[in-house]
């Protein structure tokens, strides 16, 4: 095996691939990056019990041929390579790296014992990756982090016709997003949950620009791009629905700009202890943001529009509260408001006329397509 690249092109492909290797693994060949040389095209492809990983580039093939190597060593290895063109080649029992000057020999890992990649599942359709990436990252926040209930670590994937729903949740919170996508079929459909971390590492992957196809079957989803293939096991259950729990009748609607809201809580919260509330007390024409307790004690005022009754105050876990108001990127939100210790939807809007309801929104449903619900708790103050 023998071939020549690019510096940057084979870092680049390297480092794609190697985000799926485990960083300890039983198995020692698990650790390792199998490359395959033929018909001008270099494949670097890598996995372990939980995803797998596959890209290929153009390259200038002089001997075809594959070898396993340590694919964290041959990443350091790229990472400090010079730039400009690079040989590589397999010489006994080592895989050489060499370019302007600079040479390095690996060991090369058994290919026998390499488990073979999965295949990719069937492909129902196809979404642009740079929405797919925002989507994942909106819903993310609101994902479990206790392993030892791993389907609530996960983010739902639901298909229906040509609508996308991404949702996560940790008990105490929820978040949902929609979006566009395009069906292979017009029938198509699917409800599965599939890893936060691992979605997210694959939807920020891909970079800007292009569609992802999606493939599902009943034990995995497979995403695919120029090149780049990568599979992710499904994790096993399913989360709640959010239907019935987003229903709220009656509530009182708040409208405030976000950008000084989020200053205004990182400011007031300094002084919130081991997660203590932050409050918020609701007027017709403003919003007393205030927390601590007895001796540290924090408060700001800002303008907001309070509708329905003259007052209301509720308190949320301040880092709860800062992630649901990160996850947005518009200039007003909305929070709809049953109580204290009640749910409390936040949801972001273009303009005040929109969040209070007097213009539709884009999707043309009466629903935002981002949703973030949180459980309010009872004020300490």
């Amino acid at each position: 095996m023998e071939f020549r690249i690019e510096r940057g092109a084979l870092a680049d492909a390297v480092t794609w691939a190697a985000r799926v290797l485990p960083t300890r693994s039983p198995v020692p060949v698990l650790g390792g990056l199998l490359l395959e040389a033929a018909d001008g095209r270099l494949c670097i492809s890598g996995l372990d019990y939980e995803a797998s990983a596959r890209i290929e580039v153009d390259a200038e093939i002089l001997r075809p041929g594959k070898v396993l190597v340590m694919g964290r060593r041959l990443l350091d290895v790229c990472r400090v390579l010079p730039e400009g063109a690079v040989e590589c080649a397999v010489e006994g029992s080592r895989f050489t790296v060499t370019g302007s000057g600079a040479g390095f020999g690996l060991s090369v890992l058994p290919l026998d014992d390499y488990p073979s990649l999965p295949p990719l599942p069937e492909v129902l359709g196809a979404v642009d990756c740079e929405e797919f990436a925002a989507a994942v990252a909106d819903v993310t926040v609101a994902a479990g982090r206790d392993d030892t209930l791993p389907t609530l670590t996960g983010i739902r994937l639901g298909l229906d016709g040509d609508r996308m729903t991404l949702a996560a949740t940790d008990r105490y919170r929820f978040a949902v997003r929609t979006l566009g996508w395009k069906p292979g079929a017009a029938d198509v459909s699917a409800d599965v949950v599939v890893s936060a971390r691992r979605l997210t590492e694959i939807a920020r992957s891909f970079g800007r620009g292009g569609m992802v196809s999606l493939a599902l079957d009943n034990g995995s989803a497979g995403f695919e791009l120029a090149g780049m293939r990568t599979t992710v096991r499904l994790l096993d259950g399913r989360l709640p629905r959010h239907d019935k729990l987003f229903a709220m009748s009656a509530p009182a609607t708040a409208v405030t700009e976000r950008e000084p809201l989020v200053e205004a809580v990182k400011r007031v919260s300094v002084v919130a202890d081991n997660d203590s509330p932050l409050q918020l007390a609701f007027h017709t024409d403003s919003v007393l943001l205030q927390a601590g307790y007895e001796d540290d004690v924090a408060s700001q005022r800002l303008p907001a529009e309070l509708t329905g009754p003259e007052e209301m105050t509720v308190a949320f876990n301040p880092s709860y509260l800062m992630d649901a108001l990160a996850s947005f990127d518009t200039p007003v939100v909305r929070f709809r408001l049953m109580g204290p210790g009640q749910r409390a939807m936040v949801t972001g809007h273009a303009t005040p006329e929109e969040a209070t309801g007097q213009v539709t929104t884009a999707e043309g449903t009466g629903q935002p397509a981002h949703q973030h619900l949180l459980m309010s708790v009872k004020p300490l103050i």
